[in-house]
């Protein structure tokens, strides 16, 4: 039987323990699909495997066959910096079948993120298997997503799903956000990046005439009544659109007249649109407006279930 999962998440491990089971995958007779070394802290795990790499390939000790099986690598929260991720790089040309990778809350940065784009880029110019990336709360700043979002953006296989959640990428981010939305994207999650309400304005403006999204979380933007202005011009361009999570954006109560405008414009499809923490609505005195807009017999409009007297109007839950 081979060897197809392998899970160490939260089990308080250091590099050299991480360094162990890694070198123990690399044996040619085994061929994980998934590798999951999350939450614990392992920086500086790959610099041997750095070493070993530049000086020859890893056919000679027989690795390669193992790599080449992982579909699967989550190193989300393990305080890997920008030197892991130059360490990194050097690995990736030997999973070319990597489908997801999860690299979120690692303090990377953006010389991190600079290391890994050779690989992007590589990518680009050749038919790629990566689908999800996850880089939310990496430390990044608008100059390095600036920067990824271009060289994914001309991927030949297009992503699927991508996180750049919980930096602090202010309203500039919307411009390439426009830009990326032109792609075949089809999750993305921007929430908490500092969008603002002039962000929200600008992409607006950018959003191109059809969008490929089925889910889309913007929350904790405090994107104001303009969250909702985008919204109207996102569901009347997205026909596949069924998941929004716009909670916590400091929306006013005539926002409501917006999004209810946006669900009739809308193709029909959307589930479920979470607008709760935006405490100037409230679900007794505002559900009716929603109420023709189900599925499955269910409200499709998420409205918070207190008054904002009786809640505390913040965007942190």
């Amino acid at each position: 039987m081979s060897l197809c999962s392998l899970k160490f998440s939260d089990n308080c491990l250091g590099k050299h323990f991480a360094k162990l089971v890694f070198n123990a995958l690399l044996d040619a007779s085994s061929s994980p699909f998934i590798l999951n070394l999350s939450d614990n802290n392992i920086t500086g795990w790959l610099f041997n495997f750095n070493q070993r790499s530049s000086t020859w390939p890893l056919s000679y000790f027989g690795m390669g066959k193992a790599l080449q099986s992982l579909r699967v690598l989550n190193l989300r929260g393990n305080n890997l910096c920008k030197d892991d991720a130059d360490n990194l790089k050097h690995a990736f040309p030997y999973m070319p079948n990597l489908e997801i990778l999860d690299l979120s809350d690692n303090p990377i940065e953006d010389d991190g993120i600079r290391s890994l784009i050779p690989f992007f880029v590589e990518a680009s110019e050749k038919p790629s298997t990566l689908a999800d990336l996850n880089l939310g709360d990496c430390d990044l700043s608008i100059s390095g997503v600036t920067q990824l979002l271009d060289v994914l953006s001309n991927l030949k296989n297009p992503l699927h799903s991508l996180s750049i959640a919980h930096n602090e990428l202010g309203s500039q981010a919307a411009g390439p956000l426009g830009k990326f939305l032109r792609t075949f994207i089809r999750v993305l999650n921007v929430e908490d990046i500092g969008l603002g309400s002039s962000g929200f304005l600008k992409l607006q403006e950018d959003i191109p005439k059809e969008v490929k999204l089925v889910s889309i979380n913007i929350s904790k933007n405090r994107g104001g009544i303009e969250t909702a202005n985008f919204l109207l011009k996102l569901i009347s361009r997205a026909p596949e659109l069924l998941l929004v999570n716009a909670a916590y954006n400091f929306m006013p109560v005539e926002s409501l007249t917006v999004v209810h405008s946006s669900l009739k414009v809308g193709k029909g499809k959307l589930k479920r649109l979470d607008l709760r923490g935006n405490t100037r609505f409230c679900q007794s005195a505002h559900a009716t407006l929603f109420a023709e807009f189900q599925h499955c017999g269910r409200p499709i409009v998420i409205l918070p279930l207190l008054l904002a007297a009786e809640e505390p109007y913040d965007d942190d839950p």
